[in-house]
């Protein structure tokens, strides 16, 4: 019987080795950290491009008005909000406008646009119209016969 004994114990002392052995290679590992970062840039807003028709007869004292259709564009590459358009009689960069006879952005009345904030996606559109009309101001209004009556938008 003590040759069985010591026989087991050569047995569990050389498995427990064996074990150890195995086991400390499965668990050795070296420790590390690191540390990484990286930039990129965010993108800017572009201005809205408008563009518009006029419809209908020639604007006169008192006369009928004319449908002015817009169309708000947007040229970047994100979502942009478009909450509001604008539109006035004047220069092309939002100046006075007085035509060569003396008519000016005062016998004109522009209607208020009707158009809704909306987000427009990158190369997408909106649109509204707005109506405008010349006022009869009981005088003498020959300073705006064939005057080219120029709008302003502004889309914010």
């Amino acid at each position: 019987m003590a040759k069985v004994a010591g026989r087991k114990k050569r047995i569990i002392g050389t498995t427990v080795a064996l074990v150890a052995i195995g086991g400390g290679a499965a668990f050795a590992y070296w420790t590390a950290t690191g540390t990484g970062s990286a930039d990129t840039t965010a993108g800017e807003s572009k201005n809205f491009t408008i563009t518009s028709k006029i419809t209908g007869e020639p604007l006169s004292p008192g006369g009928p008005e004319q449908l002015v259709s817009f169309t708000v564009t947007n040229p970047g590459t994100g979502i942009q909000t478009a909450s509001k358009v604008d539109v006035r009689v004047a220069n092309s960069d939002g100046t006075t406008w007085t035509s060569e006879k003396g008519c000016t952005a005062g016998d004109f009345a522009v209607g208020t646009p009707n158009f809704t904030a909306t987000s427009i996606e990158p190369s997408e559109a909106a649109t509204g119209t707005v109506t405008l009309r010349m006022v009869n101001l009981n005088e003498n209004q020959d300073r705006c016969q064939g005057a080219t009556v120029p709008l302003y938008f502004s889309a914010s």
